[in-house]
């Protein structure tokens, strides 16, 4: 049996999709045969129901796995607040320790095939004065995934984003256009600028462009990505370390 996978999805910005496209390769994973975990280690907005508290990201990637983890191994960290986690995290009186998320994600690696993380807000949202979501990647230490929003300024914000994730050691083991402005002007030729810049500076492939789905569909979403070439994409990178 192969050993199992696991990746770690950012994006360019808050509201881009990042759950939608995490969702979408979770069904794809599905589809490919692979028991598929997701872990959302820090989320920041909650909801009680039934006595328990929810968050409506976290429940969409459990919506959306074949294998369903004990909540406190998806989300260590659950904060009641819809605000930067740093933030947040100081008035709640929590502190976002990166180890105990380490050992969860090796809890769920010993339940599944692929686990799908989930980051928080952008590349680099603080978790407090001196770490931020690319510390917690790195302690990961997980091919990322970059979902790209495509509106107005996405290739700035893309080739910022990579920048820093090579900068922390990391690969891109691919990156996702997520149509989410339908009023974008000249959408094509903004995914070919920045596709040809990720695979010159970062040897990043594009995964696939996913169109504004309505009513919003990650099954759907999930037949506009190559989960076939992500998966071995990354397989091969297991192989030769």
């Amino acid at each position: 049996m192969s050993a199992p996978l696991s990746l770690f999805v950012t994006g360019t910005d808050t509201e881009i999709g990042k759950t939608f496209i995490s969702c979408a390769l979770l069904h794809g994973f599905r589809q490919a045969g692979l028991r598929a975990a997701a872990m959302k280690p820090i989320a920041a907005g909650a909801t009680e129901r039934d006595g328990e508290w929810h968050n409506e990201d976290a429940d969409a990637l459990d919506a959306a796995a074949s294998v369903a983890l004990p909540p406190a191994i998806r989300t260590p960290y659950l904060l009641k607040a819809p605000a930067a986690p740093h933030i947040v995290a100081a008035r709640e009186g929590v502190s976002l320790d990166l180890e105990h998320i380490v050992q969860c994600h090796r809890k769920a690696m010993q339940r599944a095939d692929i686990v799908v993380v989930e980051g928080v807000g952008g590349f680099r949202v603080p978790l407090d004065d001196t770490r931020d979501t690319a510390d917690l990647a790195h302690a990961l230490s997980l091919p990322v995934v970059l979902v790209v929003g495509m509106r107005l300024g996405c290739i700035n914000h893309a080739l910022l984003t990579a920048e820093s994730i090579a900068k922390r050691g990391l690969r891109i083991a691919g990156w996702v256009a997520n149509l989410i402005d339908p009023n974008m002007l000249y959408p094509d030729e903004n995914i070919q600028a920045v596709s040809g810049w990720l695979a010159r500076e970062h040897d990043a492939p594009l995964l696939g462009t996913v169109p504004r789905i309505v009513p919003a569909s990650p099954e759907r979403a999930a037949s506009h990505l190559d989960i076939t070439g992500l998966l071995n994409n990354m397989r091969g990178v297991q192989s030769s370390r």
